[in-house]
């Protein structure tokens, strides 16, 4: 194979990586517990945007599942950012395992 054309392809792949790392980075998702009872809201980077908690869920003689129902919603919308970010990444390789990507 052509060296100037394989990193022709490096550079492309390099730049299509960031753009897809850019993309999900701007992406918002959303995740519900308890029901719909509480929705967590996080960027594709990991931030917590918004915690929303129905009303119903506040039980002051059981605020321990209260808790977990934030937790396991922040969790859930946390484990999709991943997933969504690890196919937009496995889109952009091919499949290959690249190291820090």
């Amino acid at each position: 194979m052509d060296m100037k054309k394989m990193m022709k392809q490096a550079q492309r792949m390099q730049r299509d990586l960031q753009a897809a790392q850019d993309e999900v980075k701007n992406m918002e998702f959303e995740a519900t517990s308890g029901g719909g009872m509480v929705t967590a809201k996080v960027t594709g980077d990991n931030e917590v945007k918004e915690i929303i908690i129905n009303p119903e869920a506040v039980d002051p003689e059981d605020v321990e599942m209260l808790q977990d129902m934030i937790v396991a919603a922040v969790n859930e919308a946390l484990r999709t950012a991943g997933e969504t970010a690890a196919a937009r990444m496995n889109a952009v390789t091919g499949g290959m395992g690249i190291p820090g990507f």
